[in-house]
């Protein structure tokens, strides 16, 4: 019998390559319903400050959801690899002209600005990636486990955690950890 780990890192490779393997029209429409839910949960939230994450490698296209944000002049973030404190996570302030430059995982990020962080408990929505979830509200990540740590206490904070993902990467249950955190919701294009 596989363990939890190596059935869990099974998953991450079999979602993957489905979600890589959607059609730039499946990505589109994706994009597109996960944008409209998006926006709509941020209205009902009354949210100002809020956190994306930059899509690659088959994620949901956060760039459109970005864009609408910036058009009704919300504060966008960013994640950050926090320099001091290894697996952690910061949030930077994000705009049209923001520079991005790759940190150690290639993905890019703002700068790094003391003027530009903003303590996680003032965001008021963190939308996550994810590889897979189910039903209860798991997600499973990459594997670095900077998002659960990130989010582990968000019961006792301001924000809620808001996943993103194809309707491909549901699974009927996830195979959990101690340390995975579920999230308040995961919106599905």
């Amino acid at each position: 019998m596989k363990s939890i780990s190596e059935r869990r890192s099974q998953l991450r490779q079999q979602i993957r390559k489905t979600r890589q393997n959607l059609t730039a029209l499946d990505q589109i429409r994706a994009a597109q319903t996960v944008t409209q839910k998006a926006l709509n949960l941020v209205a009902e939230r009354h949210a100002e400050h809020i956190a994306v994450y930059l899509s690659f490698d088959g994620e949901i296209n956060t760039r459109p959801l970005t864009e609408a944000l910036w058009t009704q002049h919300k504060n966008v973030y960013l994640p950050v690899l926090h320099p001091f404190c290894k697996g952690h996570m910061l949030f930077l302030h994000y705009t049209p002209e923001t520079e991005l430059i790759p940190n150690e995982f290639g993905i890019p990020e703002p700068p790094l600005n003391v003027k530009n962080i903003l303590p996680i408990h003032r965001l008021d929505i963190i939308f996550t990636p994810l590889v897979a979830f189910d039903k209860q509200g798991n997600r499973l990540g990459m594997g670095g486990g900077f998002y659960d740590r990130t989010l582990q206490d968000w019961h006792y904070q301001h924000f809620i955690p808001v996943g993103l993902a194809h309707q491909c990467q549901q699974v009927d249950k996830l195979p959990t950890e101690s340390w995975d955190i579920p999230l308040f919701d995961i919106l599905v294009g």
